[in-house]
């Protein structure tokens, strides 16, 4: 049977688990998606190389970004103490 006990170092992973959730959702509430720029190898021919620079973009729901931003808060405030 669990006493509700939490060892410390299981309370410092809730923590570090809370504190990303928080972070990725105010990422997500406040930039709506993450851009970056994939270089990609189109010919490869001995010594000649021709490369195509491709910009990917991953979005991120504001919906989603809310939920994380609700468990990380939740994470931290519920968890049992000592």
């Amino acid at each position: 049977m669990s006493s509700g006990y939490i060892e410390p170092e299981e309370d410092f992973l809730i923590r570090i688990a809370a504190l990303a959730l928080i972070v990725l959702g105010v990422v997500a509430l406040a930039y709506g998606n993450i851009s970056f720029t994939r270089e990609k190898k189109v010919v490869d021919l001995g010594p000649v190389e021709v490369t195509q620079d491709k910009r990917e973009t991953i979005p991120l729901s504001p919906i989603a970004g809310g939920v994380f931003l609700v468990a990380g808060i939740a994470l931290l405030a519920i968890r049992p103490r000592a």
